[in-house]
Parts: C-alpha cells; structure tokens; sequence
C-alpha cells in the first residue's frame, strides 16, 4: 500500500524529470516513440517507487526503462516533423532530419540536449548513466558528422 508522503514524493519527481526524460526520449526516438518512452519509465517508477526513489541516478535508470520497454521490433528512423505542443526550446531546421538520423542514437541525444536544449554535459552524463568525456565525445563526433553531412565550414 502506498503512503500519502510516498504519491507526493513520486509526483514531485515526475515533475522534474518528465520533461527531462521527454527531451531525451523525443530526441533519440522522434515524438511518438519518445512519448511513449516517457509514459512507460514513469509508470515503471511509479510502480516501483520504493526502489527506485533510493538510486542514485533515478531519472537515468528510467532513462533506461524507457528505452527497453519501447524497443521496436524493426529499427526505425525517428521523425521530428512534428513535436507535442508542450514541448519548449529550439525548432529543428527540416534540412537537418537527414543528417541527424545518420547519426548514432547516443551522438544524437548528447548533441540536442547540449547545443539544442543548452544542458551541461554534466546532465547528459548523467541522465544516459555515463561519463561526462564519453558524452563530450558523442557531442564532438556528432558536430563533425553535422558540419560534414550539412556541408558547414568551421571557420574560427
């Protein structure tokens, strides 16, 4: 049986990490996958709240959730043509669809939440459960295969 204290400390953290994980997910996945991806890891941690709620890293292990109870059978290539109106922050230039869903799904997280959503690379660490060079690096590789797929010269 759950507590009062217990919905109310599950409510304030799904407040907090919802967008967070629907950023993530909507980048990684495109918008149907990736809200569906948000729907599934908050219903596992509500289901198990107790257990979850004392990890270190909440959010990213639902992060982790989400993507495993979302898999597809077939891989897909995300869409971002369209994007749920609650969603703030940048609009994706249509020309870059090609280019970003060359990328792989790890590159292509850690460079919309950084340079797209303004998230340290701290954040992004953490909520993908790694280290904060491996996500340096996805972002760094992600920026040459952008530059290169758009045909963009770095001159600075």
């Amino acid at each position: 049986m759950t507590t009062q204290p217990e919905v109310q400390q599950f409510e304030t953290f799904a407040a907090e990490a919802a967008p967070r994980l629907q950023r993530a997910f909507v980048a990684a996945f495109g918008s149907e996958r990736g809200n569906e991806a948000v729907a599934e890891a908050l219903a596992y941690g509500w289901e198990h709240w107790r257990r979850v709620a004392g990890m270190e890293n909440p959010i990213g292990y639902l992060y982790r959730v989400g993507q495993s109870r979302t898999r597809p059978r077939k891989r897909l290539l995300p869409v971002w043509e369209s994007r749920p109106a609650s969603m703030d922050g940048p609009r994706i230039e249509p020309g870059l669809r090609r280019v970003l869903a060359s990328l792989s799904e790890h590159q292509r997280v850690a460079v919309v939440l950084v340079h797209g959503y303004g998230w340290t690379l701290r954040e992004v660490a953490a909520l993908m459960d790694v280290s904060r060079s491996t996500i340096q690096n996805h972002v760094e590789r992600a920026l040459e295969k952008l530059r290169a797929g758009l045909e963009v010269r770095d001159d600075v």
